[in-house]
């Protein structure tokens, strides 16, 4: 599956050269205010609404790898016109292209992801999954790291002129990295869609079957509530470290770069976690890690920046890396566990929807708090002498966009509640899940110290695709 494999690769440089931290800079860049930064955050998330139509499109049509192909293809063509953006000479226009270019994007990408999931689902053996896509995640990882810092170098030290036309060569680069991935991705074998015996249930009911099964209504609770609380303020991340922080587009693309890292360096780990234990139990020590780094924020600029502020920050990025990728290995584990066999299309199409739309509608309201909360201030101030006179320290300070992070906690907590819902076998508690992380750590870390062990922490056997362990409780 070496074209499998180079697809995911190139694709990921689509990925990163035209969202993230990049997009955010280019909206930035063109005038954008915290509102249009919460629409470009919402609309990937909005556009998987696609997934309604593309699910009949994909039974009427019957030729998975076709779909795929072609709407990846135009999703890339659109990236390459959209590079025109920052000639065109009018900031309110090319704001305005910009959306619609992103969220035709999104909408075919949208389509492309669910063919492709369908089709992933029947060409590759279960008990295979951690072997094929191992590399293919390995790989686009690597081409990220090195993609996302030369965007952000050459934006930075852009030296022909204007300084927005950089994002032109970026967006050009972007769609010739996907038309190679079309490429890959059109050299992978197809399979016929599988006929399924007696009529055919109509799309709603369909979708409403996992809302309606006892078992699985959880699961979409806890969804809809974790990805409202974290994309209320994820998307603004970059926008804090630039313009409350003042921190450059370069060294903001750095720290994604050391999330990242501690990202691929902790999939093994948690991969072991998750098919030792459960991935109920992973969440429940990854969700509030995760927020826990979210709160850290605002302490690392406290009471301004200082010299420390990047080197706390990127310890709190290596924190908040290693976390979303037990939350996500996990995540995608339950999903892909408690979804049936013959209706899997279905259920997991009905945890992306609620997803979506959660994670979609948090940024809009995001944006429009972080507009209400521009010039408000909340302080927690200790005075130490005499009434009269005496020393003061800024203890806690929530100004702008930190408000978005207490948010994304409170919230959150919320979500670990609704996880506790969720029944996936028998109960494992966090401790003993952190007794198995510290053991995990250690043989990482044993691993790391030498050039053998660089080696096997580049495998990455994603025991989290695999769905042939056993599992206990009904489906």
């Amino acid at each position: 599956m070496r074209a499998l494999v180079w697809d995911g690769a190139w694709a990921n440089i689509v990925t990163f050269l035209t969202g993230g931290v990049l997009l955010v800079g280019f909206a930035l860049a063109l005038g954008a205010g915290p509102v249009m930064i919460g629409l470009l955050g919402a609309i990937p998330f909005f556009a998987q609404l696609a997934q309604l139509p593309a699910i009949r499109l994909i039974d009427r049509i019957r030729r998975r790898r076709r779909i795929a192909v072609t709407a990846n293809t135009g999703a890339r063509a659109l990236v390459l016109a959209m590079a025109t953006i920052p000639f065109v000479g009018n900031p309110a226009l090319g704001r305005s292209l910009l959306l619609a270019g992103i969220g035709a994007m999104a909408v075919l990408g949208a389509v492309a992801v669910c063919a492709w999931n369908s089709w992933m689902h029947d060409l590759l053996p279960k008990e295979k999954l951690g072997r094929f896509f191992a590399p293919r995640l390995f790989w686009a990882g690597a081409f990220a790291l090195v993609a996302a810092p030369a965007g952000g170098f050459l934006v930075d030290h852009w030296p022909f002129g204007e300084r927005l036309t950089a994002y032109s060569a970026l967006f050009v680069v972007a769609a010739l990295a996907g038309f190679v991935s079309s490429y890959w991705l059109s050299r992978v074998p197809d399979v016929p869609l599988p006929v399924y015996a007696g009529r055919r249930r109509p799309l709603l009911a369909s979708l409403r079957a996992p809302f309606s099964n006892r078992m699985f209504r959880p699961l979409l609770h806890f969804s809809g509530v974790w990805n409202f609380a974290c994309n209320l303020s994820a998307p603004f991340f970059a926008v804090y470290f630039i313009q409350q922080l003042g921190l450059s587009l370069g060294l903001v693309v750095v720290l994604w770069t050391i999330s990242q890292l501690a990202y691929m360096l902790t999939l093994r780990m948690w991969g072991r976690l998750s098919d030792r234990l459960s991935p109920r139990a992973v969440l429940a020590v990854g969700v509030p890690v995760y927020l826990g780094a979210v709160l850290a924020l605002p302490f690392a600029a406290l009471p301004a920046p200082h010299p420390l502020t990047v080197p706390v920050l990127a310890v709190i990025h290596l924190v908040m890396g290693a976390a979303t990728a037990g939350i996500g290995l996990a995540s995608a584990n339950i999903g892909l566990a408690m979804a049936p066999e013959r209706h899997a299309t279905e259920y997991l199409a009905s945890v992306s929807l609620v997803a979506s739309l959660a994670a979609g509608l948090a940024p809009v309201v995001g944006g429009t708090l972080a507009s209400v909360f521009a010039h408000q201030e909340i302080s927690l101030v200790l005075h130490w002498g005499a009434v009269t006179g005496g020393a003061e320290m800024i203890a806690l300070r929530f100004r702008h966009w930190e408000f978005l992070f207490a948010l994304t906690f409170v919230i959150g907590l919320y979500a670990v509640y609704v996880l506790s819902l969720i029944r996936e076998g028998r109960h494992i508690s966090e401790r003993e899940v952190i007794d198995h992380l510290v053991s995990e750590a250690q043989r990482t870390m044993r691993s790391l110290s030498s050039v053998s062990g660089l080696r096997v922490a580049t495998s990455f056997p994603f025991g989290w695709l695999s769905d042939s362990r056993s599992r206990d409780g009904p489906r």
